[in-house]
């Protein structure tokens, strides 16, 4: 396993994909900062972290023939490794929320920002961008953040918390997951935040309403459950779950 670390960079994938160009990489080459300057989420949201408190890091992942339209199995794979990794640490109350947050109780902890390289209709490449609060403790105040030393009350070793994240996606962004995908979203399924219990969600207009999740389809829009019992697909730009 190769690990470059860096003091400081704007970004990890940003710098991974640039090492991409110039370099033969090997599988699942790690790129680690203390210091991230301009972090991304889901949707152009920023990641903001202490610098040396927490673990910013990309790993770069080879393609195994997966097609576009299925990548969401690789937010899957990578979701299921982060929840069995933060298992591994006691750390309580884990749930993957929708698409790809991990919860402790109702506060996140990690989240996760795959880019594709892309050949034709498959993805050559993955850069699988990982944020996780680990000893941070001030979040200027934002709501439903936490980190694992706020849950446990120590301070973890950064290598080692890395190190099993390593291993676990090891374990599970591999053929054997990918190629399963009804297998792959079953278990996906089983850790996620509030399954089938009701929920208030908002639409893209701002309008409010309550419906339970059911699970995700196989191109990985949220299946909602609404009265009159009728099932709808929703993708991350046309809905919100409140918590």
């Amino acid at each position: 396993m190769h690990i470059i670390k860096l003091n400081a960079t704007n970004s990890t994938n940003e710098y991974l994909k640039q090492l991409i160009v110039s370099s033969n990489l090997d599988d699942f080459t790690v790129v680690v900062t203390e210091n991230q300057l301009q972090g991304r989420g889901q949707m152009g949201t920023h990641w903001l972290s202490e610098p040396g408190k927490n673990l910013t890091f990309s790993v770069l992942k080879k393609g195994e023939g997966l097609e576009v339209a299925d990548q969401f199995l690789l937010n899957m794979c990578v979701s299921l490794a982060l929840y069995e990794a933060l298992q591994q640490l006691n750390i309580p109350n884990l749930a993957v929320k929708w698409p790809n947050d991990i919860l402790s109780a109702n506060s996140k902890i990690c989240g996760i920002l795959i880019e594709n390289i892309l050949i034709g209709s498959k993805i050559q490449s993955s850069i699988i961008g990982i944020g996780l609060n680990v000893n941070q403790l001030s979040f200027n105040n934002l709501p439903n953040v936490s980190s694992l030393k706020l849950l446990k009350g120590e301070t973890f070793n950064l290598d080692e918390v890395l190190n099993i994240i390593i291993q676990k996606l090891k374990k599970y962004v591999t053929k054997d997951f990918l190629e399963n995908p009804d297998a792959l979203r079953a278990l996906y399924q089983e850790i996620m935040f509030r399954v089938n219990k009701p929920s208030t969600f908002k639409n893209n207009e701002g309008a409010l309403f309550m419906g339970f999740i059911k699970g995700v389809s196989s191109s990985g829009k949220l299946i909602v459950l609404l009265e009159d019992n009728i099932f709808k697909e929703y993708n991350l730009k046309e809905i919100q779950l409140l918590y």
